[in-house]
């Protein structure tokens, strides 16, 4: 099942234009370092898209910074070249981590945020992130990330449970260098490419049957109405129907999969939030 998000679609035109729109009050501003893509995401006090940018990345691994400077360059090309389409300077940002990641990889990331210019006033898990965008109250969010398959189960819109397993799209690519003997950067072309789904479905399937394995262990002592997949490694049409049938519960994805996490990090950036 798909639930369209206008928001979304809002957001994924700015970027893919590489234009601005005008903003309502207090600029608000996420960065999302994920491990296949860097994003920069911009809102208005109203939660409204404003802008973004985003950049292909392989300076973060499972959450972990693994080429700190790399990881500060990116995000100060993607700042200034938000900062242009907004003729205005970004100060401060929220950034993201995994569920169950260690302290020192969250300073890890913050600083890296720092260091590319912004002042960091928030720092939230990514499922819950996802979440604020989603609007989801009662309910569990898998975030399929690059490495990792990390979850948040929410009830009366308060997080109860966090956690997080490796198992994410590079493992989805691992497979698919491996089938057809190409390095990871064909095969990573490969798995993005629309036209070659139904020939890489059957192939990245086993993937995604061990992520619903490690979400069902996550949920065994929680029941909820329904599961939300996001993140790029979900884009695949067929994947809600295979974790559905392991789960036995219904599970969701939204419009843009990729793109839910950054900008609900950007929702979350204030004080305290």
């Amino acid at each position: 099942m798909i639930i369209e998000k206008g928001v979304l679609d809002s957001f994924a035109r700015l970027v893919e234009d590489e234009q601005a729109n005008t903003a309502e009050g207090k600029l608000k501003v996420g960065v999302d370092l994920g491990t296949a893509n860097i994003v920069l995401a911009v809102v208005d006090e109203n939660n409204e898209p404003v802008a973004g940018a985003t950049y292909p990345s392989t300076v973060v691994k499972d959450g972990i910074v693994v080429d700190y400077m790399g990881a500060i360059r990116i995000v100060k090309n993607l700042k200034n070249q938000v900062e242009s389409l907004l003729g205005t300077e970004l100060t401060e940002a929220s950034c993201a981590i995994p569920p169950g990641v260690v302290s020192g990889s969250v300073k890890a990331i913050s600083n890296v945020v720092e260091g590319a210019g912004f002042d960091v006033i928030n720092i939230v898990d990514e499922p819950t992130a996802a979440a604020t965008v989603l609007d989801i109250k009662d309910g569990a969010v898998v975030d399929v990330g690059g490495g990792t398959t990390g979850i948040s189960i929410l009830k009366d819109g308060e997080v109860i449970y966090t956690a997080d397993e490796p198992t994410g799209g590079t493992h989805m690519s691992l497979v698919i260098a491996g089938y057809y003997n190409v390095s990871m950067e064909e095969a990573e072309k490969i798995k993005k490419d629309p036209s070659r789904e139904a020939d890489i479905f059957p192939i990245v399937k086993p993937v995604i049957q061990k992520m619903a394995t490690i979400v069902k262990g996550f949920l065994r002592d929680y029941e909820v109405p329904a599961v939300y997949v996001v993140g790029g490694a979900c884009s695949f049409e067929e994947f809600t129907a295979v974790f559905e049938k392991e789960l036995g519960i219904k599970t969701i994805k939204s419009n843009h999969p990729l793109l839910v996490t950054p900008l609900g990090i950007a929702m979350n950036c204030e004080k305290g939030a």
